[in-house]
């Protein structure tokens, strides 16, 4: 029996953009505006752009007017922070518009994976977008296949946007251009000719933060001492954070420098910033603004956190006291103790932290505060008297213990080396890829090689290693230098910073025996 095929007609017409445009169906229609910066003409646009879709949309007696969506200074390259885009399709979903108007591709999505996921996803659900600029009805047969097209047109702009902008700003960071984020910046206001000026209130913070953290207390401590006294953070608020103070205490632009290209776009589609570790390059510029912390303050600073950091054991700065004492039986730390803690004979004094640990306990004594500033000054002072005679034999020091010319030499000599060897090691494997050879005789000679390259490598890391820290002993030896210089006379009372920036440690070994042992390795 031959086969027979019957027809069944269609029930319901094919969404065309004719029948979109001339339907006498009442649709639920909303329109959709954005602009991706806040400078003046785009916030005209942007004005413009919802006052012409709110009378464009009310004009049309088949439309019933929703709402128009809209998002200001955001960047259509991802929809992830689209706060009025994800309302509009999250509306959209829950059946309250049927039609969304917008002006174009790139105005609704430049990332073409999003733009396509949302069209499909409010398709299905019956929802329609319509792209005025290129006249593109979503639910049109070809309608698919134009967004596609033109939201690859859109994404590729956007790539040439960034390179071009990423090009711009790299040219600027070369020129030694710096721009600062103001708003968020404590100690400098933007100059007239855009130049970084001192802001005599709040640099008085930034030296005060420097201060606490050079007289010994952590970064911690110094966030809560900052918001004890009440002063506003660069945000503005009055709850200072560790995180804050770090940034404030490693930033080089408070000692006149500023490093460019800290970051750098890593997507241009996700916007996505990625801290700079040798990726792209960086530029560094000196002497580009009036310092309000000086050079050498700051290096000694650094000097001091990569101490604090790298110590074997983990570094307490709940005073300026702390680790700062040791006990000259154990050698252990000295940490604080509070007596009488909830009546009027509370005191805190300072004791060897394993006084008690095992059968033996050390003999060694507390101190209480008034006792170690009265040693400090003490000893201070008689370093005082001998300054003229200390400062030179710093001078000399220095000058001999602290020079690196011939470290200097071997560091470019084992480079140079490195480089050779590096060569060396790729023509080996090159060459076993490109001859045929004994593959025993081939890994030995590579196996040497690379023996070698890790032996230079791991000298000139020492040679590295030796040149820091002759550089980190010649700044904290300038800074102490520079201190014992400023002094034009004998300490009366205590001095917080004296202590954290020229006292390397105090060893306790008996109430009457007690030395101060200087940052320049004098004891007294």
């Amino acid at each position: 029996m031959p086969k027979k095929v019957t027809t069944i007609p269609a029930s319901a017409r094919l969404r065309n953009n004719v029948a979109a445009i001339s339907t006498n169906v009442k649709r639920k229609v909303a329109g959709y505006a954005r602009v991706s910066t806040d400078e003046d003409e785009q916030i005209t646009s942007y004005a413009a752009q919802i006052d012409y879709y709110t009378n464009f949309i009310k004009a049309r007696d088949d439309w019933e007017f929703v709402k128009i969506y809209t998002d200001e200074g955001i960047s259509a390259t991802n929809t992830k922070h689209r706060e009025g885009f994800k309302a509009m399709v999250q509306a959209a979903m829950a059946g309250e518009i049927d039609l969304i108007i917008t002006k174009s591709v790139s105005r609704f999505a430049r990332n073409t994976v999003d733009s396509l996921i949302t069209v499909r996803k409010l398709k299905e659900k019956g929802v329609e977008i319509y792209f005025e600029k290129e006249n593109i009805w979503t639910l049109d047969s070809k309608g698919e296949l134009l967004i596609t097209i033109m939201s690859s047109l859109a994404q590729e702009e956007s790539r040439s946007i960034s390179e071009n902008t990423t090009w711009g700003q790299r040219k600027r960071f070369a020129d030694g251009k710096v721009s600062v984020g103001y708003k968020n910046f404590l100690g400098y206001d933007k100059g007239p000719d855009g130049v970084m000026v001192i802001n005599p209130k709040e640099a008085e913070t930034v030296k005060l933060l420097y201060r606490l953290y050079m007289s010994g207390l952590s970064m911690t401590a110094v966030a809560k001492e900052l918001t004890r006294r009440k002063l506003p953070t660069p945000a503005g608020k009055s709850q200072w954070r560790t995180g804050v103070v770090q940034s404030i205490l490693t930033n080089e632009k408070y000692k006149g420098d500023a490093l460019l290209q800290k970051r750098y776009t890593a997507d241009y589609l996700t916007k996505r910033l990625k801290k700079n570790e040798g990726e792209v390059p960086q530029y560094y510029v000196t002497g580009d603004h009036e310092a309000i912390i000086s050079p050498e303050v700051f290096d000694l600073v650094q000097a001091e956190i990569a101490r604090r950091n790298g110590g074997k054991e983990r570094y307490s700065g709940i005073s300026i006291f702390s680790n700062k004492i040791k006990c000259g039986e154990c050698g252990s730390w000295y940490g604080s103790k509070v007596w009488h803690s909830t009546d009027k004979y509370r005191r805190v004094i300072y004791r060897c932290n394993h006084k008690f640990d095992g059968d033996k306990k050390c003999g060694t004594p507390h101190l209480t505060e008034e006792e170690i500033k009265a040693v400090f000054v003490g000893a201070f002072n008689r370093l005082f008297t001998e300054k003229d005679e200390l400062l030179g034999n710093l001078e000399l020091i220095r000058e001999k213990l602290c020079d690196n010319t011939a470290m200097e030499k071997e560091k470019q000599e084992r480079a140079n080396e490195l480089n050779v060897l590096a060569g060396m090691v790729e023509d080996c494997i090159g060459e076993n890829a490109r001859v045929a050879q004994n593959q025993e005789e081939y890994q030995n000679r590579y196996d040497g090689l690379v023996e070698k390259y890790e032996k230079a490598k791991a000298r000139y890391e020492e040679v590295e290693t030796v040149i820091e820290a002759r550089m980190g002993k010649r700044e904290q030896l300038n800074q102490f230098i520079k201190d014992l210089q400023a002094r034009d006379g004998v300490l009366e009372e205590f001095d917080e910073y004296l202590w954290g920036s020229m006292v390397k440690y105090m060893m306790v070994y008996g109430k009457g025996d007690i030395r101060v042992t200087f940052k320049d390795g004098t004891e007294i």
